[in-house]
C-alpha cells in the first residue's frame, strides 16, 4: 500500500468510556423518527419522494422492487461464490486488509468495527473493538457473510458497491429493521478498466453516530489502494500491446486489441480505417493510459466481449467468433476474438475482422428477464425523482454517470452506466443510437441532417436539443422508424 492515510476520527467526541453512549441514541432523534416513519410507509408499499436522502431512497427502491429483500431479515446470509474468481485481486485485498487492520486499532476505543468486502459484498475480514465485533456477529457481520444490497438490503458496504463515492447509512436508513441501531459508512474501490466494484471498506458503530470526518477519510484511504489498480491496468495494457504486435497479420487484415472492458488499446491502420477512427493516434501507437482508450460503437460488441471472457476462462488457446454490424449499411462482418492471458487470467482480447475461428457466438442470453420496472429512479439535488419510462426522451452518458432528459428537466439516473440503463429501458422502446446516447423511439419528433450528412434526432420540437446518431446505428434506426 502506497500513499499516506490521515488519522481516523470516527466519533464527534471521544467519551472516556464506551458505556456512556446512551441507549437508543440513533433512533430517538427527530430526524431519525422522520426517517423511520418514511421507512414504515415505503415498506408497506407506498411510493415516496421526500423525507429521506436521495441515495438512501434509491437504495430502498432497489431493495424492495428489484432485489425483494425481506425487511424483517436480522442475520446476513452466508456468502457463496467462486474463491478463484477474485484471485487476481489478491494484491488489492492484501492492501485493504492492512488498511482495515490499522483502522481497526484506531476505532477500537470508540466501539466500532472495520470490515472489508470483495466486489460481491462478501466480508473478507473484520477488525476493531472486540465487544462491538461480538455484537456485530449476532447479525453475521463477520467474514464469509454477504452484505450486498441484493442479500442484506441498504447498508454501508452493499450500497457503496452500487454507487460511486462514500456512503453513510445511519439508524433507520437501513432497509432491514434489525440493523436500525447501527451507523455505518463505506466506500467501494472500482476497477479502472471495467468500472465494476472490486472491493469495499466499511466502518460500523452500534447505537452511536459516526463523525463527519469518516467519509473523507474513507475516500483518502481507498485512493492509496486505487494506485495499485491503476498500475495493474498499465501492466495489463503492456501485455496486450505486446501480444498485439506479435500476432498482427502480415497481409494487412484489420486487427485490433481490447482490454478486459472492451475498450480498444491498439489497432492497425486497416482496423482504424474500418472503424472510421481517422485521427485516433493513441490506439495506433498503443494506448496504455486508460483515458486514451477508445470505446467502439459496434452494436452487440459488449455482449460478445463478456461472452468471450467467460468462455476463455484463462485459456491461452481459446478463440471464438461472432457476426456483428461493424460497417454501417452493410451486412454483418465476421470477427474472431482470441484471449490474452497473464497468470491464468484474461487481461485482454485480440480481434481479427473477416475471420471465423473457434467457438461460435449464438447471441442467446443466460440472463433471466424479470418484471419491468414500474418507475425509473432519478436524483436531483436533495430529492429522489420517480419517472415513468414514457417521460424520458433520451439518456446521455457522461462517463459512468447517466443523465435523463425529461419533461421535468435534466435528471441524473440513480443507476450507473449506460449499458445498465439500456437493459432497464430497452423493453420500453428505447434504443442505442450512439455510444453515449439512448433514445425513446416513441418520443422522436423530427430528424435533421447535418452539413456533412450527419443524422440528428429531435425529441422535443420546442427545444433546440439534438441527439446525434452514429453512422453505425443510422441504418437500424431508419428501419425502426420506417424512414
Amino acid at each position: 500500500m502506497t500513499g499516506r492515510v490521515p488519522p481516523l476520527v470516527i466519533a464527534s467526541s471521544r467519551p472516556g468510556r464506551r458505556d456512556q453512549v446512551s441507549d437508543g441514541s440513533l433512533v430517538t432523534t427527530s430526524s431519525a423518527r422522520e426517517v423511520a416513519r418514511a421507512w414504515e410507509n415505503f415498506a408497506s408499499g407506498e411510493d415516496i419522494e421526500t423525507g429521506v436522502r436521495p441515495e438512501i431512497l434509491a437504495s430502498w427502491y432497489r431493495c424492495r422492487d428489484r432485489y425483494e429483500v425481506d425487511r424483517r431479515l436480522d442475520v446476513a446470509p452466508g456468502a457463496t461464490g467462486d474463491e478463484a474468481q477474485r484471485a487476481d485481486n489478491g494484491v488489492i485485498f492484501t492492501a485493504l486488509g492492512g488498511l482495515g487492520a490499522l483502522a481497526g486499532q484506531e476505532v477500537e476505543q470508540d466501539g466500532a468495527v472495520v470490515t472489508v468486502t470483495d466486489g460481491d459484498g462478501r466480508v473478507l475480514g473484520a477488525w476493531g473493538d472486540p465487544s462491538a465485533r461480538r455484537r456485530a456477529e449476532l447479525h453475521n457481520l463477520a467474514p464469509w457473510s454477504s452484505w450486498s444490497e441484493e442479500c442484506t438490503g441498504t447498508n454501508g458496504m452493499g450500497t457503496s458497491l452500487e454507487v460511486s463515492g462514500p456512503v453513510t447509512v445511519t439508524g433507520p436508513e437501513h432497509w432491514c429493521e434489525a440493523f436500525h441501531q447501527w451507523a455505518c459508512a463505506g466506500v467501494s474501490i472500482r476497477d479502472i478498466v471495467t468500472g465494476a466494484p472490486v472491493a469495499s471498506i466499511n466502518i460500523s458503530r452500534w447505537n452511536a453516530s459516526l463523525s463527519k470526518f469518516v467519509p473523507p477519510w474513507l475516500t483518502k484511504a481507498v485512493a492509496c489502494v486505487e494506485q495499485e489498480i491503476y498500475r495493474r491496468a498499465i501492466y495489463e495494457a503492456d501485455k496486450v500491446i505486446a501480444e498485439f504486435a506479435k500476432e498482427s497479420p502480415q497481409d494487412g487484415g484489420s486487427f485490433l486489441a481490447m482490454d478486459r472492458g472492451g475498450n480498444i488499446i491498439a489497432a492497425n491502420e486497416s482496423a482504424v480505417a474500418l472503424l472510421g477512427l481517422t485521427g485516433e493516434t493513441p490506439i495506433v501507437a498503443g494506448a496504455t493510459e486508460p483515458a486514451e482508450r477508445w470505446t467502439p460503437d459496434i452494436p452487440g460488441l459488449p455482449d460478445v466481449v463478456r461472452w468471450a471472457k467467460k468462455q476463455a476462462q484463462g485459456s491461452t488457446q481459446w478463440s471464438g467468433y461472432a457476426r456483428l454490424p461493424v460497417c454501417p449499411g452493410e451486412e454483418p462482418t465476421s470477427l474472431t476474438l482470441r484471449s490474452v492471458v497473464d497468470s491464468n487470467h484474461v487481461v485482454g482480447l485480440l480481434c481479427a475482422f473477416g475471420v471465423q475461428e473457434g467457438e461460435a457466438y449464438d447471441g442467446s442470453s443466460d440472463d433471466v428477464i424479470g418484471s419491468l420496472p414500474r418507475c425509473v429512479i432519478g436524483m436531483r439535488k436533495d430529492r429522489l425523482v420517480l419517472l415513468a419510462p414514457s417521460e424520458i426522451r433520451y439518456a446521455e452518458a457522461d462517463r459512468n454517470i447517466v443523465w435523463l432528459a425529461t419533461e421535468r428537466g435534466r435528471i441524473q439516473a440513480a443507476t450507473r452506466g449506460l449499458d445498465n440503463v439500456e437493459r432497464m429501458l430497452a423493453p420500453h422502446g428505447f434504443r442505442r443510437v450512439h455510444r453515449r446516447y439512448l433514445v425513446n423511439l416513441r418520443r422522436v419528433a423530427e430528424l435533421e441532417r447535418g452539413i456533412k450528412g450527419e443524422l440528428f434526432l429531435i425529441t422535443d420540437s420546442r427545444s433546440p436539443e439534438l441527439v446525434p446518431v452514429s453512422r453505425r446505428h443510422a441504418p437500424d434506426l431508419r428501419r425502426m422508424l420506417g424512414v
